[in-house]
């Protein structure tokens, strides 16, 4: 497709220092899987790389990707977290990611130049994401915990079309959007899977009045869009989980509630 791509060690500033100038950048790295046995790693991968990103394209336009994970749950019956609200992190991964989006704040501060934090709530590929991940369950005749009762989800495709977009919409100062589709309830997901499958769920868990969960108002008045059909991309993860497709062995663990990861 004619992307060049250059290696570099993202923790070195050295090497960073050695990448070409760039008028736009989008800034994806970062640690999620594993955190909990790597603390000193999820903090080099999601603050001390960005600080050296942050410095070396301070004049660029950023889209910095974040995560629903810098709230902590918030009550379903409220509709979400809100850009507004107070940024409440639950364990090492939350707290990381908010120190990312502070490194690069702190430079476009000093800079001037416009940047987005890309706060990005369970995007679904058919090789991981909650879809596939309650897609291969069902299948699997696997239990689906319905605890965490609610999530958002959002195509990978329709994530990666809002990323580029979201580039004419930095802002200084940084502008904050969560990013997904509308809440949906775990039961429901696991229930539209089930009817593609021709397999009746297995639910287990009593819902809790919280979870990760993001409203997702802001997005539509700055970058709007039509998304993929909820029930297009169940069937998509079913037929993929069926027909062997590759998974990522990357689970969300969107059913995790201590922020261990």
């Amino acid at each position: 497709h004619g992307v060049e791509v250059i290696r570099a060690d993202l923790a070195d500033p050295r090497a960073v220092a050695m990448l070409p100038d760039a008028p736009n950048m989008i800034w994806m790295a970062g640690q999620k899987f594993g955190t909990a046995g790597d603390p000193v790693g999820t903090w080099t991968h999601n603050v001390v790389a960005s600080v050296h990103a942050a410095e070396r394209y301070a004049q660029s336009r950023i889209v910095c990707f974040s995560t629903g994970n810098v709230y902590g749950r918030s009550l379903v019956a409220r509709g979400g977290s809100q850009e507004g609200d107070a940024l409440v992190p639950d364990g090492e991964y939350a707290a990381s990611t908010i120190g990312r989006e502070r490194a690069f704040e702190s430079v476009a501060r000093r800079s001037g130049s416009p940047l987005l934090l890309y706060r990005l709530f369970y995007a679904c590929d058919l090789r991981y994401g909650v879809v596939t991940e309650i897609a291969r369950r069902v299948l699997e005749g696997e239990p689906v915990d319905v605890t965490t009762g609610w999530v958002n989800v959002i195509w990978q495709g329709d994530a990666n079309r809002l990323a580029l977009r979201g580039l004419l919409v930095a802002n200084n100062p940084a502008l904050a959007l969560n990013v997904s589709g509308p809440m949906v309830r775990v039961r429901e997901l696991a229930e539209r899977i089930g009817r593609r499958a021709g397999i009746a769920p297995r639910l287990v868990g009593e819902e809790q009045p919280d979870a990760l969960i993001g409203d997702v108002d802001r997005l539509a008045e700055y970058l709007p869009y039509t998304a993929l059909p909820l029930d297009t991309l169940c069937a998509w993860a079913v037929a993929w989980v069926r027909q062997g497709g590759r998974l990522l062995a990357k689970p969300t663990k969107f059913e995790v509630r201590d922020g261990r990861f």
